[in-house]
């Protein structure tokens, strides 16, 4: 499990890039980069990281499910994701 607090300062980056967005935009399409740098550093979309849903875990991250690879491996074993079954040949 991640700490909280890395859990908590992601879903503030969140926020702050959703609240910046639209301005960010608008600046990016004006070519006015001294207006983007005065913008926090936060609110850019490269700085937000990809975390586990359930446990926080920022690496082995499967985007399509919002899972780790260790959640998602035991959430498939018991059934518990639909259309996910175990290979065999």
């Amino acid at each position: 499990m991640a700490k909280e607090s890395m859990k908590a300062r992601e879903r503030k980056r969140e926020k702050l890039v959703a609240k910046y967005a639209k301005k960010r935009a608008e600046l990016k399409a004006a070519g006015d980069y001294e207006g983007l740098q005065k913008l926090p550093k936060n609110a850019s979309p490269v700085r937000l990281h990809n975390r586990c849903k359930l446990t926080g875990r920022p690496k082995g991250y499967m985007r399509q499910f919002g899972i780790s690879r260790i959640n998602f491996r035991e959430m498939a074993s018991n059934g518990l994701i639909p259309g996910v079954t175990k290979a065999s040949w």
